[in-house]
């Protein structure tokens, strides 16, 4: 049986509950160390993140009912030194497909019904789709201000959409007030850990894909939770000595919302209070991450660079893309912005691996 330990107090609790922390309020993460990384234990017939099973927290086969073929998705060379995933080639066009993936084969292996979710749209879509396929009652809260796109999306799934007045932390603060007062399973893509055990597969398809990792890794951070998968599946395969080095891994912030950004700037283990502006980057749009302090820590290990993306180089970076032939949403330009803001600062770089997070159609409005 597997347990959560508790990231404030230690205390251990199996993975059974439906209490989304600790009792002392503390975050969950997983008892789990993965076995040493073997190729050969990728099961090569199996087409979705779950051919990677074997270095997965999973509780019995019931992703078998639940895996729409998320992951695979290409790693191309848009141009010389530059890799592109392309991660919005999934089942509902964003890369949160492969952690609402391992976090609802979670919640239908322990029985769960119903539940509901915050998101600023790409995770709520994700969890709603899955939730659909695996027969569980979904309900998604969302800021105003999110995409319609992305609204009827969630909605075309079954899942009843509620959308909050005020910010993206407003709108989390809505939500978690349901599951407190109705013990509601709350199926955060932040809080519960087998989102990022999903989240993962995003390095071990890079790594199967390229036979290595390139030099350089980019990963957008607003909540963190490509972020923490990737750091962790990236320490897995070095702890393994899949790979010599830890690459460089290059965060990004929008210039409007960056907690993390100025927490590193400042030397602190814990995010910046911080003004958050509107930003066309709403994805990554979070003034007060929940795992920050984890996020920090992690950053602070790796000496990872943190830079932001100028929210008026966005859309040029957006139509920029739009000519190598992918057609992607704003919160994905900001990468390709904040890459381009990080060579400025450092020196050019190349040998870099960039997400293709969503895809535009979800953010044309």
């Amino acid at each position: 049986m597997l347990n959560y330990i508790c990231t404030c107090c230690g205390r251990k609790t199996p993975v059974t509950t439906r209490e989304p922390t600790c009792s002392c309020g503390g975050l969950f993460e997983l008892d789990f160390t993965p076995p040493k990384w073997d190729d050969a234990k990728i099961d090569r017939k199996e087409w979705s993140i779950f051919r990677y099973r074997e270095f997965m927290a999973l509780d019995g086969d019931a992703w078998r009912g639940v895996s729409l073929g998320e992951g695979l998705t290409p790693t191309v060379e848009m141009k010389p030194g530059m890799f592109v995933k392309v991660d919005y080639a999934m089942p509902t066009l964003s890369f949160k497909d492969r952690g609402a993936a391992g976090l609802v084969s979670h919640m239908k292996s322990i029985g769960v019904a119903e539940c509901v979710q915050d998101s600023s749209g790409n995770a709520g879509n994700s969890v709603a789709a899955y939730c659909a396929r695996a027969g569980i009652k979904c309900e998604i809260y969302v800021p105003e201000g999110t995409s319609p796109k992305k609204i009827a999306m969630i909605e075309s799934h079954g899942a009843k959409v509620h959308v909050i007045p005020g910010s993206r932390d407003h709108c989390a603060d809505v939500c978690r007030a349901r599951v407190k007062d109705e013990g509601v399973y709350y199926a955060n893509h932040v809080v519960n850990p087998f989102f990022y055990e999903g989240m993962k597969a995003y390095i071990y398809e890079v790594y199967e894909q390229l036979g290595r990792i390139p030099e350089h890794v980019v990963l957008p951070v607003g909540n963190g939770t490509l972020f923490i998968g990737a750091v962790k599946a990236l320490e897995h395969l070095h702890a393994s000595g899949a790979i010599q080095r830890f690459p460089k891994i290059v965060a990004l912030q929008s210039e409007y919302c960056d907690p993390l950004y100025q927490a590193r700037k400042e030397g602190k283990d814990d995010p910046v209070s911080v003004d958050v502006k509107p930003t066309i980057a709403e994805g990554i749009a979070i003034g007060k991450p929940l795992r920050g302090h984890e996020i920090l820590d992690m950053m602070k290990r790796h000496d990872i660079t943190v830079v932001t993306a100028p929210e008026d180089k966005i859309l040029a970076a957006r139509a920029a893309v739009a000519r190598e032939g992918y057609y992607i949403e704003h919160t994905t330009a900001a990468n390709f912005a904040a890459w381009d803001r990080y060579c400025e600062l450092y020196g050019p770089a190349t040998d870099v691996l960039i997400t293709l997070c969503g895809a535009g159609i979800k953010s044309d409005h």
